[in-house]
């Protein structure tokens, strides 16, 4: 989400219903992104799970997983305050309901960056354990 937690309070309507999209957007691209880090870990698979690492490198494909199962659920999540701020742009402006949108808007905004990091945090992981695994291999190919 675009905003900044110390802004959303006066946000608008179509200011809260942009965010919304602009998160969607991103989601979707980290759920490419996964699909990518998958592919990439399931090529190198053997080479993985005969290291020395075994415990370490199993751990992130069920990070991997989790990150897949918790990506749907904030898809989800996102879609449906979607459509409810559809709902409260249409009707008048219940200030109750606004305000309740608003809390709800400002826990995903933090959902989602927690998501974002842990992530980044695979990721890293990820790219770390793959390159030790790739200049051992070129290692040997030259021996």
């Amino acid at each position: 989400m675009n905003s900044h937690f110390k802004y959303i309070e006066w946000r608008d309507t179509s200011g809260l219903h942009q965010d919304t999209l602009h998160s969607l957007s991103e989601l979707h691209f980290l759920k490419d992104e996964l699909r990518f880090l998958e592919d990439l870990v399931e090529e190198h698979t053997l080479q993985l799970f005969y290291g020395k690492d075994q415990i370490e490198n199993k751990s992130i494909l069920n990070q991997l997983d989790n990150h897949s199962k918790r990506l749907l659920i904030l898809l989800k999540e996102l879609e449906a305050h979607k459509n409810k701020l559809q709902v409260l742009m249409d009707n008048n402006d219940v200030l109750g309901e606004l305000r309740e949108y608003k809390d709800e808007h400002y826990k995903l905004l933090l959902e989602e960056m927690d998501f974002h990091s842990d992530v980044k945090n695979t990721k890293r992981t990820i790219f770390e354990i793959l390159s030790v695994l790739i200049k051992k291999n070129k290692q040997k190919k030259l021996l």
